[in-house]
Order: structure tokens, then C-alpha cells, then sequence
């Protein structure tokens, strides 16, 4: 008899051990995590395609869209009307005091959850040198070409971030990664001339900033440090050799999630040319220098494309897009550049394949971020 209720027993036995060890490595609710991002995870694609599946083409376009808002930028009453159509991605908060940007960050979440939309991700240009300058009402930091140490860096990284988290912002377009202080778009903006400083402050910042749960962005690429003039103004030029470009190979390495990508032309280079066009709306630059040879998997933002470099370029938008980068840094009309994008798609099948895959990037983001579920 006690032979029977043993092997009656023993499978039972087994199957509630089973189960126990299953419940205890079981990742299905885990949330993601920043971490995440470079990672395979089938869970997680899968939870991509849920999204991107809801959407149609207009509202995919729209999560490449950021625009910005606050006193320097485009009036609230625009971004709302942005927001009903689901034609943003993004906002930068651009200008005001914390409590003012915290307040209208939670209206406009009101207003995305009231239309069923896909959550803002919220930026900020805060680096060192300009977060005091953009937002006010927040700890008081130096320049970036003061910061002494590594540990100094790190704590200024981490101080920076808590308050951006605090305003619900998790997109960091910082820091400067150009070996200047002397550019006059650039000066106390750098860490200074040595490359290994740049590369070490770089990355101090970056890892700091990534492990708060916030994405870090490498700028300019492919770099304003040797440049004459301000591409806030006019389009300047690398003329030559691209000196700048192995700072963010180690950056890249060791998984920087952003970089933006500046207006800076290209020439007498016979393999990077950009032809007139500036680094942002050439695809030998984005695609082929900083995505193929570089192998850069995260995500490429433009500069700002109202900027001056930009007054002369026809369609400069879409060339952005055409040329790899995934998200589109306050453009002058949005609705057309949704337009524009979903005509070329039409077309294009490889086209709309390479803006399928930023709009999932996207997406990954904000799963990895918590934004979505």
C-alpha cells in the first residue's frame, strides 16, 4: 500500500516542484528596463508589434515627431491640436520654470490618455551648461567645461536627472561630445579639447544618466568641434577628414541609446562627401557611417531642423528620414511631413520598411522606459 501511495504521490510531488521553479523564474510580468533595449527579447517584440499594430501609417510617422513646447517653443494651444491628430512622438520642454513644465507635461499626458494615444516621450536639452540657462527652479550645476572628475561628472549626472525625472522628462539630448571649447556654437558646452576627457566624461555622464532610467544622447555627430560658424545660424563644414568621429566609437560600444545627429556638411572627403546636404539629411552619414561601419542600433535624432543650417535645403525633413535618422527633431510643419513620408512609402517599399523599423525603435523605447505596458 505505501508502495502505491508513493508512486500515486511522486508525480504530483514533481509537478508542484515544477510549478514552484516556473513561478520563480517566470519573466512574463517582469517590467523592461533601459537595459533591455539592445537586447532579444520575444516578450518584448512581441509587445512592439501589439502597438505598432493598433496604428496606422499616419500615427506610425507621428511617434517620429518631436516637438517642443514651454516659452521657446511652438505655443500649447499647436501642441494640443498636434496631439488630437496623433501627429507627435515627443516634446521637448523648451524654456520655463520646473513646476510650469511639470504642470503642463501632466495636461498634455491628459489630453494623449483622452485620445488613446501612444505616451509623449518628454526631453529636454539639459546639459550642463544649459539646463540652469532652459529651465528654471532646478539645482544649480556647472558648465560642462568646468566639471574636474569623473566622480564630479557623475554627480552632476545624476543630479540632472533626478530632476528631469521629477518633471517626467526621459530623454536627455546631452551631452556634447565635440572636441571644442572655442566653436562659438559650442564653447563651455564641451568638455574640453583632449579626446580621452571627452571620451571618459562622455561616457561618466552617459552611463550615470542611463542607470536613472533616463536615455542619454551623444551630440553632434559627426562632429561641430572643428567646424567655422554655428549651424544655428548657417550651414558650416568638416572640411576633410571626419576627426571627430572616433569619440563615439567607445560610446557606442558601451551602449550609448542616442545621438543626435548635427547640420554640419561634409566636404573634401571622397568617401563621406555629403554633397551640400548637411550630416542630418545625408544618408552616407546617417546610415552608412554612424549605422553600418560604426554599427550604431539605437536611436538617431536630428538637431533641430529649424535651424539655420537649414534655410536653403528643400524638403529637409523627409531627406532627414531618407537619410536613417528615426526621430525628427522640431520641423517646421509637421502635417506635411507626415504627408511627404506616407507618399515615399507608397512607393518605396524599402523606404517604408526603414521607417517601420524607427517607428519600432520608438516604441522599444517606451516600453523599456515604463511608458507603456
Amino acid at each position: 500500500m505505501l508502495a502505491l501511495v508513493k508512486k500515486l504521490l511522486f508525480p504530483l510531488i514533481v509537478l508542484c516542484f515544477v510549478s514552484s521553479v516556473r513561478a520563480q523564474t517566470d519573466t512574463s510580468h517582469t517590467p523592461f528596463t533601459l537595459a533591455d533595449f539592445y537586447l532579444y527579447n520575444p516578450r518584448l517584440e512581441q509587445k512592439i508589434d501589439n502597438y505598432f499594430n493598433k496604428m496606422d501609417d499616419s500615427q506610425r510617422i507621428g511617434q517620429m515627431i518631436i516637438q517642443a513646447a514651454g516659452r521657446l517653443g511652438k505655443p500649447t494651444e499647436t501642441i494640443t491640436k498636434l496631439l488630437r491628430e496623433q501627429k507627435l512622438g515627443g516634446v521637448l520642454m523648451l524654456g520655463g520654470n520646473k513646476e510650469e513644465l511639470k504642470k503642463l507635461g501632466k495636461t498634455l499626458n491628459t489630453l494623449v490618455e483622452q485620445n488613446k494615444g501612444i505616451p509623449l516621450l518628454y526631453s529636454a536639452d539639459a546639459e550642463p551648461s544649459l539646463i540652469n540657462r532652459k529651465i528654471t527652479g532646478v539645482q544649480k550645476v556647472k558648465n560642462t567645461s568646468e566639471i574636474a572628475s569623473l566622480e564630479e561628472c557623475r554627480e552632476i549626472a545624476r543630479t540632472i536627472s533626478q530632476e528631469l525625472l521629477d518633471m517626467g522628462i526621459k530623454q536627455n539630448f546631452a551631452p556634447v561630445t565635440d572636441l571644442t571649447t572655442t566653436n562659438k556654437a559650442i564653447t563651455n558646452r564641451s568638455f574640453g579639447n583632449s579626446r580621452d576627457t571627452v571620451v571618459w566624461m562622455n561616457d561618466a555622464f552617459i552611463q550615470t544618466t542611463q542607470e536613472m532610467g533616463l536615455i542619454a544622447t551623444a551630440k553632434h555627430f559627426p562632429g561641430h568641434g572643428y567646424v567655422k560658424g554655428d549651424t544655428h545660424v548657417q550651414l558650416v563644414y568638416i572640411d576633410g577628414e571626419l576627426q571627430e568621429v572616433d569619440t563615439y566609437k567607445p560610446l557606442i560600444q558601451n551602449g550609448v541609446l542616442s545621438v543626435m545627429v548635427g547640420h554640419i556638411a561634409v566636404a573634401n572627403n571622397e568617401t563621406y562627401n555629403t554633397e551640400g546636404l548637411p550630416a542630418s539629411c545625408s544618408r552616407k552619414i546617417v546610415t552608412d557611417l554612424l549605422k553600418n561601419e560604426l554599427g550604431f542600433k539605437g536611436l538617431v535624432v536630428t538637431d533641430a531642423m529649424n535651424m539655420g543650417a537649414l534655410n536653403k535645403i528643400p524638403l529637409a525633413t523627409l531627406k532627414a528620414v531618407q537619410a536613417g535618422c528615426d526621430m525628427i527633431l522640431m520641423p517646421t510643419n509637421e502635417t506635411a511631413l507626415i504627408t511627404a513620408v506616407a507618399k515615399e512609402m507608397a512607393t518605396d517599399e524599402a523606404f517604408k520598411s526603414q521607417v517601420y523599423t524607427s517607428v519600432k525603435k520608438i516604441l522599444r523605447a517606451k516600453l523599456c522606459l515604463g511608458m507603456l505596458q
